[in-house]
């Protein structure tokens, strides 16, 4: 495989296929966007898949006042250029209304504690499905989810209770108090993402390209310096050129060194990576199934 690799547009027609489908079988659909690349590209099939007309349904975007304020810049932008609804909820109200406990110590984040601001949010504008943008090739516990996932009224997951989705058939009916986590990407890798973007001429957060920023070396990871991150006196602060394959927090993103400041450069420097795209993510770290615990409870 070649960087100039062609992204098979039958994965965009499923993807708008899905869309369709929410906005056919559901009465309060939302978007979960978090300023990544693949909630990025959702965005864009949702305009394609409903144009002429806006996306039909909200933006909603968890945050946890621990995000890269270019994940934030480019939020904004995002939203006045497209002229989507966007909803934030954020993981500071829940502190403050005593429903969650910031961690403490070296490697405190404030990951987990979105869950329970986006069930919050869940129940505040009775969503009955939630379009995320995960893929089956990221994690494992992702690689179990259904493209139509139920949750229960709790806001729980349960691999082994499954619908079964045969062919193109998705079954979008539930009870009362039950939600539906809906991932039109599934089916997509890290590299079908990247040829997308490249050939749609997607924009993105200036993260993701090559730039100098000031990090720590922990563990052999290169972790953004910042207020949020708790470091010890030995983790001395250095410059670097750097970037992120994933956006989440900047306490549990690490970056790599990379001079890729470029689409095409990003395609050859996955094409030649020994690391997983998650592979520098801390959230996916605390344990062997630290992903599928946190879906359990209503993770994204």
């Amino acid at each position: 495989m070649s960087s100039s690799s062609i992204f098979p547009r039958a994965l965009e027609e499923e993807a708008i296929y899905i869309m369709r489908e929410v906005a056919a079988q559901f009465e309060r659909p939302a978007l979960l966007f978090s300023g990544g690349k693949d909630s990025i590209t959702l965005v864009h099939l949702a305009r394609k898949a409903f144009y002429p007309a806006a996306i039909p349904f909200p933006l909603l975007h968890v945050d946890t006042g621990h995000n890269f304020p270019e994940t934030i810049a480019f939020r904004d932008e995002l939203v006045a250029r497209t002229g989507a609804r966007l909803i934030v909820r954020y993981v500071q109200d829940s502190i403050d209304q005593g429903k969650v406990k910031e961690e403490t110590g070296k490697f405190a984040s404030r990951n987990m504690l979105q869950t329970v601001t986006l069930l919050d949010a869940i129940e505040e504008f009775k969503f009955d499905a939630c379009i995320g943008g995960a893929r089956r090739d990221e994690e494992k516990a992702r690689a179990k989810e259904r493209i139509f996932s139920v949750r229960d009224d709790f806001g729980g997951w349960d691999a082994k209770k499954q619908r079964p989705e045969l062919f193109d058939m998705l079954n979008g009916r539930i009870h009362v108090g039950e939600n539906v986590r809906v991932f039109p990407i599934s089916n997509w890798t890290e590299l079908d993402v990247w040829n997308y973007i490249k050939e749609e001429g997607l924009d993105l957060p200036s993260l993701y390209f090559s730039h100098e920023r000031s990090i720590i070396e922990r563990d052999g990871f290169y972790w953004p310096h910042s207020e949020f991150l708790q470091t010890t006196p030995d983790e001395i602060p250095f410059a670097a050129t750097v970037r992120f394959r994933t956006v989440g927090d900047m306490t549990c993103t690490a970056a790599v060194l990379s001079e890729a400041d470029s689409v095409d450069d990003i395609i050859s420097e996955i094409l030649e990576a020994t690391i997983s795209e998650r592979g520098a993510r801390m959230d996916d770290k605390r344990s062997e199934a630290a992903m599928e615990k946190r879906k359990q409870v209503g993770y994204f």
